[in-house]
């Protein structure tokens, strides 16, 4: 973990979000804590690390999200080097995929 990153406001932040219920309650809270520019941020580095781990060239990917090249390979260094957290939350809406299917 990021040293840089702990603190109790963080930690308050965080506590927060696991309160959350169902996706209605994430978009009201996030609606009034990020601006659309920062949520669609987000939203589009998860979907860029679901297409890296599908093994999509930076192209494709830059073609369907709109990410940068400079967005898409900070998350690519994250996937490879980072704490795992996108993998993790990826592995997990993959098993709730698969689940779904069944």
């Amino acid at each position: 973990m990021n040293s840089k990153l702990r603190d109790e406001h963080t930690d308050s932040l965080f506590d927060a979000i696991l309160l959350l219920k169902d996706r209605e309650e994430c978009y009201n809270f996030f609606e009034d804590l990020c601006t659309i520019a920062e949520l669609k941020a987000l939203a589009q580095r998860l979907q860029v690390a679901k297409m890296l781990r599908e093994k999509r060239t930076y192209t494709e990917i830059c073609e369907q999200t709109g990410a940068s090249t400079a967005t898409i390979s900070r998350v690519n260094r994250c996937l490879v080097y980072g704490a795992d957290g996108y993998n993790t939350v990826l592995d997990r809406l993959q098993e709730k995929d698969g689940q779904m299917n069944v």
